[in-house]
């Protein structure tokens, strides 16, 4: 079948087609502000959002952070958290109308056609279109019924999407798509796919893993023709997910087989450039892109906590910069250890914006640290006296074998022997000793919110 004799469903007026597109995955932690900007620089088409849950996203508010431009939605915590009134409140998601807003895809982590509904029209006005989560195979998703948990409820699947492409559509303009995962057997792969595209979806991803597969587990394209060929049928774009690591590849295997699109997960997390072609100048030093990523980071005044963590994917191999890093605290603390002295007042101003003391977050970190000591000695401790116990308990039964009743004595310390189904695991054995002993630590030291933070 030809490209031209291919049908398309119709695009909303506000939507985005995903043909002849290179997007960036989504993915939580990796896919927060900073890296979809990054992203996009280096020469993304679209790029998804983290799954966001829609319980999270409802109920909160909507404000524009002057400083940064963004649009943040956030909520206070249940019941104020028991931190009274001086409580922050917590962002949910964060975008950039100006640098992303046309070419952003929102994925929603949702189980429930209602609440998909009512957390989709929060962010539409300023998405380019909304994709729901059927493939994550993580617990937090999946033991809520979400992300691959559907694909094994079709029909509820089915329900949500056709719930969305007929309330979010019509009023904000823009398309609903879908990501799955294949399934074992291509025979309910084609199944479940041919039901998806008849709910009205101008998109599907197909990421050529089973859920219980890894991403260290190479993808299997097997399925990949019969997929596209299901969603060319009717017109829907169908784009590949899983083990595609750059531009070039991109291109590549959508000749080869035949897809609309595809995506780039794990090789954006360690270097954005992928998304830049050989003839464009191709993949830019870690250096290079270390340096955009923290401009992005501090621009919009990402969590400190998430520009620490993507860092320490961007920066390879144990150089002497990811040493200093890992014991930052603080924007400033970056740029130091990276030895970016001339973005030394913009990290003290961010640093400032976001009330982030690297003293005081030294100190409490040193708080935890101690707090470890004391836990790990308490238990200690408490191994210790329960050894002490169990042998003034061995002195005693000696002492009574010892005064002429050693058989009496044997006879009475011994219990009747059990079947080997009924010993279970020995009670001296390390694994229950050290669960003991734990349990004994603690009753002994109740822990506190940080020392269980810790």
């Amino acid at each position: 079948m030809t490209s031209e004799a291919v049908p398309h469903v119709p695009i909303p007026p506000r939507g985005v087609d995903y043909r002849n597109k290179i997007v960036l995955a989504p993915m939580v932690r990796s896919g927060e502000l900073p890296s979809r900007l990054l992203a996009l620089q280096y020469g993304a088409d679209l790029v998804w959002g983290p799954e966001t849950i829609d319980q999270s996203m409802i109920g909160t508010t909507r404000r524009i952070n002057e400083r940064t431009g963004c649009i943040e939605w956030s909520r206070l915590p249940s019941n104020n958290g028991g931190y009274g009134d001086n409580t922050k409140p917590s962002i949910i998601y964060r975008m950039h109308p100006e640098r992303e807003g046309k070419k952003l895809i929102y994925q929603m982590g949702t189980c429930n056609p209602d609440r998909a509904v009512e957390a989709a029209r929060l962010v539409a006005p300023d998405v380019a279109g909304i994709d729901v989560n059927a493939g994550c195979p993580k617990p937090f998703s999946t033991d809520g019924g979400m992300g691959a948990a559907l694909l094994k409820t079709p029909d509820k699947l089915c329900a949500i999407l056709e719930a969305l492409v007929k309330n979010i559509v019509p009023e904000f303009g823009i398309g609903i798509s879908v990501k799955i995962r294949i399934l074992k057997d291509p025979k309910d792969t084609e199944a479940l796919v041919r039901r998806l595209v008849r709910t009205g979806i101008i998109g599907l991803t197909v990421h050529c893993r089973t859920t219980p597969m890894r991403p260290r587990e190479r993808a299997i394209r097997d399925q990949l023709r019969m997929v596209r060929d299901v969603c060319h049928e009717a017109g829907v774009a169908c784009l590949m997910n899983g083990d595609v690591t750059s531009r070039d590849q991109a291109v590549a295997l959508m000749a080869e087989y035949g897809v609309d699109g595809a995506m780039i997960a794990t090789s954006a997390e360690k270097n954005s450039s992928c998304f830049r072609s050989e003839a464009d100048g191709g993949m830019a030093s870690w250096s290079e892109v270390v340096e955009s990523y923290l401009r992005h980071a501090m621009d919009v005044g990402n969590k400190f906590g998430n520009t620490k963590y993507l860092l320490a994917q961007l920066v390879p191999g144990r150089h002497a910069e990811q040493v200093g890093m890992f014991k930052g605290h603080s924007y400033s603390d970056m740029c130091a250890a990276l030895g970016y002295a001339h973005l030394m007042d913009k990290a003290r101003e961010v640093d400032e914006a976001l009330e982030i003391d690297p003293a005081s977050l030294k100190r409490a970190k040193e708080e935890l640290e101690r707090q470890k000591r004391q836990r790990k000695a308490e238990a200690n401790e408490a191994r210790r006296l329960q050894r002490a116990s169990n042998t003034a308990g061995s002195g005693n039964a000696s002492a009574a074998a010892a005064g002429g009743n050693m058989a009496e004595a044997r006879s009475s310390d011994q219990q009747p022997k059990r079947s080997l189904s009924e010993r279970g695991p020995s009670a001296t054995t390390p694994a229950v000793a050290a669960t003991a002993a734990a349990t004994v630590a603690t009753e002994v030291l109740p822990q506190n919110a940080a020392g269980i933070a810790a």
